[in-house]
């Protein structure tokens, strides 16, 4: 896709060193310095994702990325909570409102549903985080671009990890990688890790697996990626107000007695090619990135019987099977002073939802927990086509213009074969054109000032178009898609002698038709346009090679994010009722955004090799619903960690020991945003420990 393919090995090499000098795609889509882009971009190296965590979960290294929220909800059964400068904060399911890719290859369904459990952390090179108007150039949906790029076996090699920790985490990780002549390389990687959660009934486990086949020819970058991932895991669903503060430990009841759970399976394959061309005039490279995936869940909820005998009630079990794929293909032309990147891309999305009850008997002794009778039915299809181009122009030796601009359009289908609840068939379509444009000043080798903007786009997925708020059977074919227009203005500095690089920024997006919960409840949540919305703010990010041995990362964020009019959500049900609705008043925060994110660390690292670091991380308050009725507690929390590297004979023994919440702080990680029973709060992992070993031995 848009991102690009993996560098080549010339290019990895550069980017190991010096950070402000690192070789990204993301933003321009063709090879450039980190420094040098007109726009927000941040780098996570391999050292960092290796020294975060046992590689398990996306969000362990993104803390130093400022304008970026993961938080990670200790609950797999539901997938990681990141935002973009606020842009996804109401995902009340999978990563919503950001475009994720691994070697170019999307991990967003064409929906806009995304998720990162088949990441390869551990073969990733690089992890790149671009945010604010640009990453509009990547389709619908763009609040933000996360894209992780591999690294390209060097040398053969086999590997063996072994992780335990705090609450039973154990993980085992095998893998082998190794040039095979020809300019053919390998990797391959398996893993399995299983922990027993920080509170009862939040077991998990997980089989990864993950394949990647390269080629590099004269002209030629060839890469393909093949991931299988297994997750089964209980749900210790959330906690209430007043179950946070009696005691953040326990688990709701109803968890246990619905045996609240979920598995989800992915089996993908995805290709990516680099051809760069010779003697073809101004005509440079092509590149072409085809993909395809099956997705399976099951899911079984803790919606009561009762609740079950409203003939629209769709069943407290999911079963949904989903098959994508998608192709982007595109020319790269290069004359003197200006580069025109131009391309397509198409995508498509089919896939089986079936909702059953989750009990079988009747009252006053029924079976809990288990697949009952048939309550939906329904076959879905999402299909998309873009069109997209950008130009750079270096207008002279200190000024550069960039000019890109992606139109599309989607097409939703809906076929409801179970009809005794009504006919929920629907369709739906959309066309977009979001323009971006950038210019930069760059007065001398150490400083890039920048300003750009750009609107969005952003589509319902056909989860959201599923019901109507007003209950009535049919598609939500009234939800109109969300739109923004967005500016940025920049500034980056680097003193390459003393070590030192910042990068600022301030940035505001103005939003219309801006979607939220309109109700949660029963199994069933419907979604509705509020209006206008405000995004503003400001990130400072900044790295100190202080000496040789001492190293120092900044990294804080300040958002404020509102809704700019009024308007009515439901607060009980039925919502149909009057009573049961509440105004939501202009000037509340956007739910389940943070103003206030901060992160720091310091690290020394002795001649031979020993490195000790200590981290502490800021996370603000975050607003529980749309009626801002409850916020979770802000938190302040450190961690420390040691490192150790060890050669054996010709192998390497690297030890990692971690220590997290050192003071023992007891917050809430994450909110379960809108959540119909109040059941918000998702409890942060206590005082915990890791202790990492990964051995390499060359063959």
């Amino acid at each position: 896709m848009l991102c690009g393919a993996t560098l080549p090995p010339a290019a990895q090499a550069q980017s190991a060193s010096d950070p402000t000098d690192t070789v990204i795609i993301s933003g321009s889509r063709s090879e450039h310095k980190a420094f040098e882009s007109p726009y927000s971009i941040s780098v996570v190296g391999a050292d960092a994702l290796r020294a975060a965590g046992p590689m398990v979960n996306l969000s362990e290294a993104l803390d130093e990325v400022p304008g970026l929220v993961a938080n990670l909800r200790n609950n797999y059964a539901q997938d990681l909570q990141i935002s973009s400068r606020g842009f996804g904060a109401r995902a009340t399911f999978g990563i919503r409102g950001l475009r994720l890719y691994t070697d170019g290859i999307p991990a967003t369904m064409p929906d806009g549903q995304g998720q990162v459990s088949h990441f390869d952390i551990a073969g990733a090179q690089r992890i790149e985080v671009l945010r604010g108007p640009f990453s509009a150039l990547y389709g619908a949906n763009s609040g933000g671009v996360i894209s992780l790029v591999s690294a390209a076996p060097t040398a053969a090699s086999y590997g063996v990890d072994v992780d335990v920790g705090s609450n039973a985490l154990r993980q085992v990780r095998l893998g082998v990688e190794s040039p095979l002549g020809g300019g053919w390389n390998i990797r391959a990687q398996g893993s399995y890790f299983d922990t027993d959660g920080v509170r009862e009934h939040s077991e998990a486990r997980r089989s990864l697996g993950n394949l990647r086949l390269g080629w590099d020819g004269e002209r030629d970058h060839v890469v393909l990626l093949v991931n299988s991932v297994d997750q089964p895991a209980q749900d210790p669903l959330g906690l209430t107000r007043q179950q946070f503060d009696a005691d953040p430990w326990q688990t709701t009841p109803e968890a246990i007695d619905f045996d609240t759970r979920k598995t989800s399976t992915q089996t993908q394959a995805g290709v990516s090619w680099r051809h760069r061309f010779a003697d073809s005039g101004a005509l440079r490279e092509s590149a072409l990135t085809a993909y395809a995936g099956q997705r399976a869940i099951w899911q079984w909820q803790s919606i009561p019987p009762a609740a079950q005998a409203n003939p629209n009630q769709s069943g407290g079990v999911i079963d949904l099977g989903r098959n994508y794929s998608g192709v982007d293909a595109r020319l790269t032309w290069v004359w003197d002073r200006l580069s025109l990147i131009a391309g397509v891309a198409t995508e498509a999305q089919s896939e089986a939802r079936r909702g059953y009850e989750n009990f079988t008997g009747s009252p006053p002794n029924p079976v809990l927990g288990v697949t009952g009778a048939l309550r939906r039915d329904e076959s879905n299809d999402m299909r998309s086509t873009d069109v997209y181009a950008q130009a750079e122009w270096q207008i002279d030796a200190q000024w550069a213009a960039t000019l890109g601009l992606r139109s599309g359009r989607l097409k939703f289908d809906s076929v409801d074969h179970y009809l005794a609840n009504g006919d929920d068939s629907g369709d739906a379509s959309y066309r977009y054109n979001t323009p971006v444009a950038a210019l930069q000043w760059l007065p001398d080798k150490n400083w890039n000032l920048y300003v750009s903007v750009g609107e969005g786009f952003e589509s319902p997925t056909l989860a959201e178009l599923a019901y109507r708020p007003d209950g009535a059977s049919g598609f939500n074919d009234a939800l109109r898609p969300q739109t923004s227009r967005q500016i940025e203005l920049g500034a980056k500095w680097r003193d390459v002698p003393r070590g030192i690089a910042v990068e600022a920024a301030l940035f505001r997006a103005d939003t219309e038709n801006e979607f939220s919960v309109y109700s949660n409840s029963g199994g069933r949540s419907t979604y509705q346009n509020v209006g206008r919305t405000r995004r503003s703010g400001a990130e400072l990010g900044a790295r100190w090679q202080i000496d040789p041995a001492w190293r120092a990362t900044l990294a804080l964020s300040y958002l404020d994010a509102v809704y700019r009019d009024a308007f009515e959500t439901c607060a009980a049900t039925p919502c149909t009722a009057a009573a049961n609705r509440a105004l939501v008043p202009a000037g509340n925060r956007i739910a389940g955004t943070m103003e206030k994110s901060g992160f720091a660390s310091l690290a020394w690292r002795a001649p031979d090799s020993t490195e000790v670091a200590l981290e502490v991380r800021l996370q603000g308050a975050m607003p529980v619903n749309d009626l801002n009725s409850d916020f979770s507690p802000t938190a302040t929390v450190a961690g420390v960690r040691i490192g150790h590297d060890f050669r054996i004979g010709p192998g390497t023994l690297s030890l990692l020991a971690r220590i997290d919440n050192l003071s023992d702080v007891t917050y809430a990680g994450s909110v379960i945003v809108n959540e119909g029973n109040g059941r918000f709060f998702e409890t942060a992992a206590a005082r915990n420990w890791l202790l990492a070993a990964r051995w390499r031995m060359p063959f």
